[in-house]
């Protein structure tokens, strides 16, 4: 096979389909195509795929650079040869830090059937755990660690989110830093890992066993799951790569945790979000706490942050990156447009495209 970056500069190679409820054919739009294709030209990504669904029905589509694949170069998914770097509609993948809304939503639903308060210290919960070098749980509250605002260092600062931890070394390996201001946003991943062990505090269940029992099963998430210490990815799934161009397909999800464990696919989290954002896995109330950004000054919510596109469009969402993959899911308020899109490595040259992909699907279009 040739060298990763040789495949890069080669044309690209654009497939779109269009599905519907009808099984009518629904034109491509090219603005989100020429969007797609530049994650790979300008992006500089093996390969790029989205999802995006609306009432209307789901479009996908994907680009990859092509290669002239020997028998080591493709790989079978769903009873099809494909090239290994391509990225198919029901593949399996790593999805980062999306794992902080399942976390966070599980959290706001035990606030709403009253087992715990967003008002709770840390240490009521996980008493003595967080002490040293200025942090000091008795002074946190959950809500500071669903917002990113409780000082607390990020232990992958250390870990360069390669090194397979327990939560409890994880957060050992934050306390050894002196925190930022309380108060502040500073995004940590130490946040959630802690939100994990209290959730499992306060169910006496892990919190994947909690998302699993409240989010996947009831929404027949079938592709997503928390995966522990597995390395490898549940079948379709193509290769992952970080950003020298080795491939890490084979991954620890213990690098990352509650902080970015999950595993999934494009049309799980295009469900998930949708059905979070319309309500149906919060109350009202809880709902509102989740979407407030007052608390981290604008910057974020609790596991949802928003962004406003240059055309005043405002959509809802969270990002994800863990070694070998880096996807971002985005929806209007109303929950009747989302987006997902995913690459199959960790770094995307141009920090641009993804904010010129997202408007080119939710900003009005011209004739």
């Amino acid at each position: 096979m040739p060298p990763l970056r040789t495949l890069l500069t080669l044309p690209v190679c654009l497939t779109l389909l269009a599905l519907t409820s009808t099984a009518s054919t629904t034109p491509a739009l090219p603005a989100v195509d020429t969007a797609l294709t530049r994650l790979v030209t300008q992006g500089k990504v093996p390969a790029a795929a989205l999802l995006a669904d609306e009432q209307s029905g789901s479009r996908f589509a994907h680009a990859e650079a092509p290669t002239t694949a020997g028998p080591a170069d493709v790989i079978r998914s769903a009873g099809a040869i494909r090239s290994a770097d391509a990225i198919g509609r029901a593949d399996h993948f790593r999805a980062g830090s999306i794992t902080k809304t399942f976390v966070a939503t599980v959290v706001l639903q035990l606030a709403a059937e009253h087992r715990l308060s967003l008002s709770d210290s840390v240490d009521a919960h996980l008493p003595g755990l967080v002490r040293g070098s200025g942090n000091d749980g008795r002074l946190l509250t959950l809500r500071a660690l669903l917002t990113h605002t409780s000082g607390l260092a990020d232990f992958t600062a250390d870990s360069a989110g390669v090194v397979s931890l327990t939560p409890i070394q994880a957060v050992r390996i934050a306390l050894a830093r002196t925190p930022a201001e309380r108060g502040r946003f500073e995004y940590s991943n130490t946040n959630y890992v802690l939100l994990g062990m209290v959730v499992e505090q306060v169910t006496g269940r892990s919190y994947a066993t909690e998302a699993e029992r409240r989010i996947i099963t009831p929404l027949h998430l079938t592709g997503t799951s928390f995966p522990g210490a597995r390395r490898s990815l549940p079948d379709p799934h193509g290769r992952a790569y970080d950003a020298d161009g080795s491939d890490v397909t084979e991954l620890d999800p213990r690098v990352a945790g509650a902080a970015g464990e999950l595993v999934t696919t494009l049309a799980d989290l295009n469900r998930f979000y949708a059905a979070l954002l319309r309500g149906d896995l919060l109350p009202p109330r809880q709902l509102r706490e989740m979407l407030d950004t007052r608390t981290a000054h604008g910057l974020y919510g609790m596991g949802l942050y928003s962004e406003k596109l240059p055309c005043g469009t405002t959509v809802w969402g969270h990002n994800g990156r863990i070694t070998g993959s880096y996807v971002r899911t985005a929806a209007t308020l109303d929950a009747r447009r989302v987006l997902t899109f995913r690459v199959n490595t960790d770094a995307i040259a141009d920090p641009d495209l993804e904010p010129a992909l997202l408007a080119a699907e939710f900003c009005p279009r011209t004739p």
